[in-house]
């Protein structure tokens, strides 16, 4: 069913760049690198299953008990932070082998849509190597030599993550978009001329620019904005879950920072920056005031310095 790859199988095979087995130990002593590509379902509570994954470890590592040279293990299949460490463990184990000396294990996350997969893997917008082992990195490199698209080598658990995190924010366009077109359909509006227009915004919109984790937002437009859309949906009786979980989610940030306060067991706090970004001396909406007036309602003593803040601001006169 997915293009092209029956056309791909056969050249390489006939050119001889592959061949297929069904014995493990053939594999592992044939090859330098094994790439794990198992599945992992979710359970009813979301939680993976990684017994394959941990199988296909076990039946790799007793293969490197009797291979001399290294060999590189790369994860392929989605999986979460920590899956990479405990593979490692097993291969410990079943071979007797240290990690980083007789094999290393690599996260190296695949991005390729069903129907697409081979269009998706000659043109990635990035190749991701979480390593350790910079031997190893570099080999990995080597795999994907010929692909047109940056490699990013990174922190394991970062490489472990990143599939996640872009699912879930495309999971979360969709909902987003929806929402929209629900209000655009009440409205009587194009909801696709619409968000078209929107897409056409590339320094905000479809950008890096708010992609940044940090503080809460703030300012006299992005609340204010958010609040007239959500009381639009309710008043046309449209449930609009995503739009009302951005305020609660922007007030939980807040909490955290007070929480990351208090953790600390300091009375005395300084503050650095009082409006709701830098640049400017707009304090409406700013979540560093709404910090620093439960700070002070909690107790604390206060320096707060913002060059662009007049004291008038504050006070009133």
């Amino acid at each position: 069913i997915e293009k092209d790859i029956d056309r791909l199988i056969e050249e390489n095979w006939k050119e001889g760049r592959a061949s297929a087995t069904t014995d493990y130990r053939e594999a592992v002593l044939a090859t330098d690198v094994s790439i794990i590509c198992v599945g992992t379902p979710s359970s009813m509570n979301g939680h993976l299953n990684l017994s394959a994954i941990y199988e296909t470890a076990r039946q790799i590592g007793e293969v490197l008990k009797g291979k001399d040279t290294m060999h590189i293990v790369a994860i392929r299949s989605t999986v979460l932070p920590g899956t990479n460490e405990k593979v490692g463990s097993i291969l410990e184990e079943a071979s007797g082998k240290k990690r980083n000396e007789g094999f290393a294990v690599v996260s190296n996350p695949e991005f390729l849509r069903e129907g697409t997969a081979v269009k998706d893997y000659y043109n990635p917008p990035v190749t991701v190597i979480g390593t350790d082992n910079p031997k190893a990195g570099r080999i990995m490199k080597e795999v994907y030599r010929g692909i047109d698209a940056p490699v990013e080598e990174t922190q394991i658990e970062v490489a472990e993550l990143i599939k996640y995190v872009n699912n879930s924010f495309h999971a979360l366009k969709v909902s987003f978009a929806n929402e929209v077109g629900n209000i655009c359909k009440k409205l009587g509006i194009d909801s696709h001329q619409l968000m078209n227009l929107f897409c056409m915004d590339h320094q905000l919109n479809l950008s890096s620019y708010y992609l940044k984790p940090g503080f809460a937002f703030g300012g006299s437009c992005l609340p204010k904005d958010l609040g007239a859309l959500q009381a639009l949906a309710h008043d046309f009786y449209l449930k609009s879950p995503v739009l009302n979980a951005v305020i609660e989610s922007n007030e939980n940030q807040k909490e955290q920072a007070y929480k990351m306060v208090m953790e600390k067991g300091l009375k005395k706090v300084g503050i650095l920056g009082l409006s709701f970004k830098k640049g400017t001396d707009d304090l409406r909406y700013s979540p560093v005031v709404d910090l620093a007036e439960k700070l002070l309602g909690k107790g604390y003593s206060l320096s707060i310095y913002d060059k662009n803040v007049n004291i008038s601001k504050l006070t009133g006169t």
